[in-house]
């Protein structure tokens, strides 16, 4: 590990985790696990700056989450895979680096606005929903990355700005306790493919429009054949427009490789078939390339070996993150009190 790059990534516990997540955040883990020093975290504080209310499935939830990041190929010899509250220093670190965080560096913060916009439409009511904990929330962010000095952050183009914060509290710090204790964690570009729910909106569970990494194939069958089509294309012989088909031929896009492509082309242009069949064969194609993951994933429901892997990750994190508290603490001159 002593040549690699350390980096840090995480996933709400959300429950069972949808082909959306596989394809923008799994895949990436488990192909960055064998290039840099990899810190995976399970980020269940995260999921209480909006969930507060309701926290009765949360264990469970995070237990779902880790069966279905090791089952897309997440080695934990490889990289270290954790729960954020089993981490107490996080919240330490959360606290004193709130010291030094400008309340604007806050308010401005691509994160905190994108997390208050899912709260209600309506913009004032979303500014009324907004708790301490939320307002915390790109701190809190912060303090994960900052907690294991981790250097690089995965993310999509459109999240380069979210890393903004953390690299300006990096700086500050350094510079008031005249240290280099923190790098400025750097974006690292990986791709992040758009995935539509069935009903064309934004792939969630919350819209329950999802496709689950833990569905059956017939379970994805079904929900395939819900998918909205080209509105024009009625029956077989209506000539069709893939490119109309926004979420049928996006998945085609995604799963499928450039020949097939050419096919569906060819055939829904050209009147050779039917919106049911097109959806049959795209069930098939995504069934096939889930096959591996939900075969590894059967393999995990003893609760047991997923526990004993995250008690490794735990103690793992927490020792990195207890280092890097000391030396905080240190820089600031701040007494250890037994």
């Amino acid at each position: 590990m002593a040549n690699k790059k350390r980096l840090l990534s995480g996933i709400r516990p959300t429950g069972s985790l949808h082909i959306g997540h596989y394809l923008g955040v799994l895949r990436n883990w488990a192909k960055l696990q064998n290039e840099h020093e990899c810190f995976y975290f399970i980020a269940d504080w995260h999921s209480l700056t909006t969930k507060y209310k309701d926290t009765s499935e949360l264990q469970k939830d995070i237990l779902e989450v880790a069966k279905d990041i090791i089952a897309s190929g997440i080695n934990p010899n490889k990289a270290t895979l954790y729960v954020q509250s089993a981490i107490p220093e996080v919240a330490e670190l959360h606290l004193l680096l709130s010291m030094v965080t400008y309340q604007n560096w806050v308010e401005r913060d691509p994160t905190l606005k994108d997390m208050v916009r899912l709260l209600a439409e309506d913009e004032e009511k979303a500014k009324g929903e907004v708790t301490y904990g939320l307002l915390g929330y790109p701190v809190l962010m912060t303090s994960d990355i900052l907690s294991v000095l981790g250097e690089f952050v995965p993310v999509g183009k459109d999240q380069v700005a979210h890393l903004e914060l953390s690299r300006d509290i990096a700086r500050r710090f350094n510079h008031i306790y005249k240290t280099d204790l923190f790098p400025e964690p750097k974006a690292l570009l990986t791709e992040t493919p758009s995935v539509p729910g069935i009903d064309g909106r934004k792939m969630s569970k919350s819209l329950n429009n999802d496709i689950k990494i833990i569905d059956s194939e017939a379970e994805t069958l079904k929900k395939v054949k819900q998918m909205i089509t080209d509105p024009k294309k009625i029956k077989k012989t209506d000539k069709g427009e893939p490119n109309d088909c926004q979420v049928v031929y996006k998945h085609y896009e995604i799963f499928a490789d450039k020949k097939t492509l050419e096919i569906v082309q060819d055939e829904c242009r050209g009147t050779k078939i039917g919106c049911v069949d097109c959806k049959t064969r795209l069930a098939g194609i995504i069934n096939a390339s889930l096959s591996e993951v939900r075969k590894k994933r059967e393999s995990l429901n003893t609760d047991k070996e997923i526990l004993e892997i995250l008690d490794i990750g735990n103690k793992k994190a927490r020792q990195v993150a207890k280092h890097t508290l000391e030396k905080v603490r240190d820089a600031m001159k701040l007494k250890t009190w037994s």
